[in-house]
């Protein structure tokens, strides 16, 4: 069933909600919607007193080991952690708590696939495939076909999103997790055609994150893909300083759905 998944998104050591497609290290056009004044302790904390499983942790950027080993251990076991993930890492940031790593820039390479890198990241895991989130956050093209976005979202990659990849990326994790870039922090809706779409072509747990506004677009999440995909709600939320949602709500909409 549809579930809200919370996220701490870090840029320079703090916990930050950013538009995505804005989210270039070399421009100074970073467009922030919400700087916070609280540790990456204090988000962790929030989330483990309301039982708030499967969140994220996104380190967007150098500058943000710190913070992201500071909610960890705020939460040890609960968290997902990425960004800069690699095979030479990995099994270290589970030592440091994560319940599991999320890779996306490492499988490619110049903007191709590679098979040799996943196979590593894996075998770092020793194997444990429960470890491991493949992050496929893509751009929309003009077609209506989406690609998978890596770099902080600013390259695109050859690796077009649809059932073929999904399914041949499903044996060696244990889910997705999908950025709809183009939506990313505009608090302007969730790309509805995506959601339908990862609910068709995905057999194993994904969340969408992207555009989220409200707790409607929870609702609109379990319609569209008949709760087979998870929601992240990010800007719009209270604790970010957004006016869309409260987290308390989110919180709720969680349980009445487990009690469902």
């Amino acid at each position: 069933m549809t579930r809200f998944r919370p996220c701490i998104d870090l840029h320079a050591g703090q916990v930050k909600q950013i538009v995505g497609g804005t989210l270039d290290s070399e421009t100074d056009e970073l467009q922030t919607n919400h700087v916070s004044l609280h540790s990456t302790s204090f988000f962790a904390s929030l989330y483990r007193a309301h039982d708030l499983e499967g969140g994220h942790v996104i380190m967007l950027g150098p500058g943000n080991e710190d913070a992201a080993k500071v909610a960890l251990a705020a939460w040890p076991g609960h968290l997902q952690i990425g960004g800069g993930i690699n095979d030479e890492n990995a099994a270290t940031w589970m030592e440091r708590g994560a319940s599991k790593v999320i890779i996306t820039s490492f499988l490619f390479p110049d903007g191709k696939f590679s098979q040799e890198r996943l196979d590593a990241v894996l075998a770092a895991l020793g194997g444990e495939k429960d470890h491991l989130v493949i992050d496929l956050s893509c751009h929309r093209r003009e077609d209506g076909r989406w690609f998978v976005a890596m770099n902080k979202w600013q390259t695109i990659t050859d690796v077009e999103v649809n059932q073929e990849s999904i399914k041949s990326l499903e044996p060696y994790c244990s889910e997705f997790l999908i950025h709809a870039a183009d939506n990313e922090g505009l608090q302007q809706g969730i790309d509805e055609k995506l959601v339908e779409r990862l609910a068709e072509w995905c057999s194993i747990p994904v969340t969408y994150a992207g555009g989220g506004r409200n707790i409607d677009d929870l609702e609109l999440v379990k319609k569209l893909s008949g709760g087979k995909v998870d929601l992240t709600i990010g800007s719009a939320l209270d604790c970010f300083g957004g006016e869309g949602v409260k987290l308390e709500e989110c919180v709720e909409w969680n349980i009445k759905q487990a009690s469902s």
